[in-house]
């Protein structure tokens, strides 16, 4: 479980930027779960929410509609069963789920003040331009824009590089990225040396840019964490819901 630190640096409304490739629905995805667990543990709540009866405490919404590769919403069910909530695509079939028609449901989280909301939005600054539509959403103090950087990536591998694509993104969509998250990965093949490069360059990015390194990321049962002890006082262990292992074959 990720350093208890990093969760009092975000807000209610957590907004989760980053280039094709990055691994930001994977971020995504795990990040709810840990929300999700972290209040189940707290008040005790049913293993199983029941849309019918309550609200959940976590919701991910999906914005990622712009030439989409791997949808948070294809994993619906499983996040259900963990007490959180998935909006998105008008349509919930996967034969439906290429059509760029968003849900007016989507508004539902961002306006309960008791729910934590997560947003996958679009790769790059192309489809991160699909968060202008709800930009009085996140206008507050309670909104963290994050861009997760790999820095396996071409166009993020070097500092040039990781904050031209920082800056497209604060252009196109008006906000200001406040956090950096390292996740440098190369999927199965990741090592620990992967993550540690991938953290020297997001520390220079942070030191030209301002802004802050908010943890590093590795896939959970691939790297040891001890590998990466006294790399930065956060760590969050990502897990592979996304990727299919026929894929890696």
């Amino acid at each position: 479980m990720t350093d208890k630190r990093f969760y009092n640096n975000i807000g209610r409304k957590i907004v989760v930027t980053g280039h094709y490739g990055s691994g930001k629905t994977e971020f995504s995805v795990s990040l709810a779960l840990q929300l999700a667990e972290m209040d189940k543990r707290q008040e005790n709540r049913p293993p199983v929410f029941q849309r019918q009866e309550n609200r959940p405490p976590v919701s991910l919404i999906d914005l990622d509609i712009v030439n989409p590769y791997f949808r948070s919403r294809e994993q619906r069910k499983m996040l259900e069963n963990k007490c959180i909530s998935v909006y998105g695509s008008i349509y919930e079939e996967e034969t439906t789920a290429e059509f760029p028609a968003l849900s007016p449901g989507i508004r539902v989280p961002l306006e309960d003040k008791t729910c934590r909301v997560i947003i996958d939005a679009g790769g790059n600054d192309t489809g991160a331009l699909v968060l202008n539509q709800f930009t009085k959403y996140f206008t507050n103090n309670d909104t963290t824009v994050l861009t997760i950087v790999n820095a396996n990536r071409p166009d993020t591998s070097t500092t040039t590089g990781a904050l031209e694509h920082i800056n497209a993104i604060e252009i196109i969509t008006g906000l200001k990225i406040t956090g950096i998250v390292n996740n440098t990965h190369l999927l199965r093949e990741t090592t620990a040396d992967d993550i540690i490069n991938g953290h020297k360059l997001c520390r220079q990015v942070c030191d030209e840019s301002g802004k802050q390194l908010l943890c590093d990321c590795y896939p959970e049962g691939l790297v040891d964490p001890d590998e990466l002890a006294g790399l930065s006082d956060n760590l969050m262990p990502l897990g592979l819901y996304m990727r299919p292992t026929w894929l890696d074959r």
